[in-house]
This record gives structure tokens, C-alpha cells and sequence, in this order.
């Protein structure tokens, strides 16, 4: 299913799909992906005359004003370079999946073996294909771009009627690129707090490594983001997606987070076993004091290190007798009390 899927750390989708017509492509980015050490990538299964009518339009960003069936025809994958590109992912020990438009493209990823189903925000709210998918019995990541929370209950209600398996949900801007004032990262939060047995994550369509990075530090199991070996390149995706050097940085600083983000214990770090001692204050003297004397709060003073008495104990110490002669600058010691 998820072989490289841990429930420690945030699980890092590189999504290449869109980004190849060949093998030598895929097979370039297979091979970036891995060496910037994510967990799996996917890829779009489609096929144009099943996806789009001939009038529909894009008219976004990344791809102007142009025909939706001109374009995914330029990138349709066919099932041979399905497998060829799947075996070879899987012989880089990547986990890999698809995100299918129609059941046929469900039916050729069976055929193909994959473990898992990855849903497009563009068919978050198709329950015909949710509950073809759900029968599989496969693991299901759903985005949920361009969704209302009441669609994204009723999404996930018709594929936990028909599956019993993981269910992974995607907070998502259906924007290309998503620019920072509308990735809202906090309804990902609220998918937290409405589905609290389910896994949450993030599908990223910005042109930085931050909202990702952000997405992690605040509960994100999951985070996809696009891949690419070149930004420049033709096709519509390669803009907003991530080049070698970015997707290297974006899974470090995310596995470094990780680390830094520890127990959520608030005791001392092993680190400061020593700093514990020598950089907290004691209660110390100010002046040489005689066996017997009272001290004062003149006689007294708070000053590193922290092997005496406690400050906190400042006023417990005014009016008590010295047990012996007692150096300025000694570093007080209840034994040194009577």
C-alpha cells in the first residue's frame, strides 16, 4: 500500500504527473525525486475524451485562455507507460499512484497493480467515481479544492460507505499557481477538527516551498507538490512545480522540523544538563559573614551559578543565622545556615 508511509513524519508526495510525455522523461524525474528523498510520486491518469468536452476552456494563470481537450490530449500517459514508469518507481523503492479522471482509468491502474488512489480536487464532489474507487479497497488520498466543508462530508461519507481502508483528505487550492493570500492553511485545520480519525494533509499549487514547509509545522501528515526538473519547461505545470534543488531543500527543512519538533514534554533537554548548573543563579554573598551573623538582604545578592540556593528562596534566607565564617562571593548552601 504505503510502504514508505510512517506515522512520525510527514509523508512527501512528488507529483510528476503533467510534467512528462516519455519514459527518459519520467524517468529523469523519478530519479530527482528520489535523490531529494520523497516518499512516492504520482502521476495523472486520463483520457481526454473521457475528462472534457470539447468546449470546455481554461482560463487560468499557468495556461491562459485555451482548450481543457486540446491540452490533456497532449498529455495523455498510456497504460504501457504507465507500467514501464510505475516499475521503475518501484524499483527505486518510491511508493507510487495515479489520480484517475474516469472508471476506465481506474479499471487500467488495477490492471497495473497500484496500491493506492489519489483523487483530483476536480472530482472531490464526483460520487460516481468516489464509490467506483471506493470498491477497489485501496487507499484513497482526496483532495479537496474548490470544496465547501458540507461537500467534503458528504465526499467522504460515500466512500466510507463502500471502503473500510485509509482514507487520507487534502486541503487544497484549486488555483494555478495559488498565490499566498488564498492558500488558507487553516481550513486544513479544520478538516483536522472535523475528522479527527482521519489523516490531513496539504496539496500545494504555490510557487514557494513555505506554504508546505508552513502546512507540516501545523499538523500535515500529507504534502504533495508538483515536480519538476525544469521550471522553464513546456507544459503547464512545470511553473508551479518544484525543481530538484527546491523539492532537496523543502524535504530537509520538513525532516529537520520534524526532529525539532520533539516530545512536546516541557522539561529540560539533555542538551542542558550542564547549562542547567552553570547558567542559572544561586543565592550568593555579598561580603564575608561571621559564624552566628543575621543576614540581610544587603548581605545577600543573586549571581550565576546555579549550584546554591535557589533565588526564589531570596527572602527565606534574610534573618538566618550563618553556621560558620562564610567568603564574599560564596555561593550559599542551606548547610550553611543554622
Amino acid at each position: 500500500m504505503f510502504r514508505n508511509y510512517r506515522a512520525d513524519r510527514a509523508y512527501i508526495i512528488a507529483e510528476i504527473g503533467g510534467n512528462f510525455t516519455t519514459f527518459e522523461q519520467a524517468v529523469r524525474l523519478i530519479d530527482e525525486a528520489k535523490a531529494a528523498g520523497v516518499d512516492a510520486v504520482k502521476l495523472q491518469t486520463y483520457k481526454a475524451n473521457t475528462l472534457s468536452t470539447r468546449s470546455a476552456m481554461f482560463d487560468m494563470e499557468n495556461t491562459g485562455v485555451t482548450s481543457q481537450f486540446e491540452l490533456f490530449r497532449r498529455y495523455e500517459v498510456d497504460e504501457s507507460l504507465h507500467g514501464d514508469v510505475f516499475k521503475y518507481a518501484e524499483d527505486q523503492g518510491l511508493d507510487w499512484f495515479s489520480s484517475p479522471s474516469h472508471q476506465s482509468d481506474v479499471d487500467l491502474l488495477q490492471r497495473c497493480g497500484v496500491g493506492a488512489h489519489k483523487v483530483g480536487s476536480d472530482d472531490a464532489v464526483n460520487l460516481p467515481l468516489l464509490r467506483y474507487l471506493a470498491k477497489t479497497g485501496k487507499p484513497i488520498i482526496l483532495s479537496t479544492g474548490m470544496c465547501t466543508l458540507e461537500e467534503v462530508r458528504e465526499s467522504v461519507a460515500a466512500i466510507e460507505a463502500e471502503n473500510g481502508g485509509k482514507l487520507i483528505l487534502l486541503h487544497a487550492i484549486t488555483s494555478y499557481p495559488t498565490h499566498p493570500e488564498n492558500v488558507n492553511l487553516a481550513a486544513m485545520q479544520t478538516l483536522m477538527r472535523e475528522f479527527p480519525n482521519l489523516d490531513v494533509g496539504y496539496s500545494d499549487h504555490t510557487l514557494t516551498p513555505v506554504a508546505c514547509l508552513s502546512a507540516v509545522a501545523m499538523g500535515a501528515r500529507v504534502i504533495e507538490r508538483h515536480f519538476t526538473y525544469d521550471k522553464n519547461a513546456d507544459g503547464p505545470d512545470h511553473m508551479l512545480s518544484a525543481d530538484p534543488d527546491e523539492m532537496k531543500w523543502l524535504v530537509d527543512a520538513i525532516r529537520s522540523f520534524e526532529v525539532m519538533r520533539g516530545s512536546g514534554i516541557k522539561e529540560p533537554a539533555a542538551s542542558e544538563t550542564v547549562t542547567r548548573v552553570n547558567n542559572r543563579k544561586s543565592i550568593v554573598l555579598e561580603r564575608d559573614i561571621k559564624a552566628g551573623q543575621v543576614l540581610s538582604a544587603a548581605d545577600i545578592a543573586v549571581k550565576r551559578p546555579g549550584t546554591g540556593i535557589y533565588p526564589k528562596h531570596f527572602e527565606d534566607v534574610i534573618g538566618r543565622k550563618a553556621a560558620s565564617d562564610l567568603k564574599a562571593d560564596a555561593v550559599l548552601q542551606w548547610s550553611d545556615l543554622a
